[in-house]
């Protein structure tokens, strides 16, 4: 059996017997990838604290069966420290994790990796609101799956925006036209929000009211677990507030 080296994101980790422990991790060439690693609950491992979530390392693999195994880690991003004592950037690192590990499921791209990296550090730099990067984040990695939603445009119909209608299941901003009954209008203010979180235009984030930024928060939380398909468990955890 070959062995391979890549980059990878720690998303979660579950016991396995009495020392090991089984990895999923996001890697950078080879998509999602379980892995166990074997005697890394031990005091004296080797790399045990490079393979915690929100970690970001070099690891090499002996490719397995059905579980590869962790031979050698480097660390590369050591961004779980500073996120996990934080509330704030825990809950929301937890939910960017979580989605990624749904979005994943099938198959990744190095973008997808990129992208994630880049939100952890953000978070464990405080950067920005934790809850405006764990929202640029959920918008960019639903448009690299190929669930970009219509921001500029009806998604429906195409008709050229601004437009003060989002329905989740039917991809976006929606025009009065094609908009159904009860669909939640959206204040001007909150659809520039979505579309600067979109670009990461970060001044105009930033200088989002609280109230505006809650409202984006909600649609894009409900937006995200309607594609997929179940609903991210953490979310319900993150603070709304303006820490960072």
């Amino acid at each position: 059996m070959p062995t391979y080296r890549d980059e990878v994101v720690v998303l979660r980790t579950h016991k396995l017997g009495e020392a090991d422990r089984i990895v999923t991790m996001l890697s950078r060439r080879h998509g999602k990838v379980r892995a166990v690693a074997k005697g890394v609950r031990r005091t004296s491992s080797r790399f045990g604290s490079r393979l915690e979530p929100f970690m970001v390392a070099d690891v090499q693999l002996y490719q397995g069966r059905s579980l590869d195994i962790v031979q050698q880690a480097e660390s590369i991003g050591s961004y779980g420290a500073d996120i996990v004592v934080h509330y704030d950037r825990y809950t929301s690192a937890h939910a960017m994790v979580e989605a990624a590990d749904r979005l994943n499921e099938a198959e990744a791209t190095s973008q997808q990796y990129l992208l994630l990296v880049g939100g952890l550090r953000a978070l464990a730099k405080g950067e920005h609101i934790s809850r405006s990067i764990l929202d640029s984040y959920l918008l960019r990695a639903m448009a690299l799956s190929g669930w970009a939603p219509g921001l500029t445009e009806c998604a429906r119909c195409a008709k050229p925006g601004p437009h003060d209608a989002f329905v989740a299941q039917l991809g976006g901003m929606i025009c009065r036209e094609c908009a159904p009954t009860g669909a939640a209008r959206v204040a001007p203010q909150t659809a520039r929000l979505l579309q600067s979180l979109m670009a990461g235009e970060w001044d105009d984030v930033d200088a989002a009211a609280p109230a505006t930024s809650g409202a984006a928060s909600g649609l894009i939380a409900a937006y995200a677990q309607w594609h997929l398909e179940r609903g991210i468990r953490s979310l319900a955890h993150v603070p709304s507030g303006e820490s960072r």
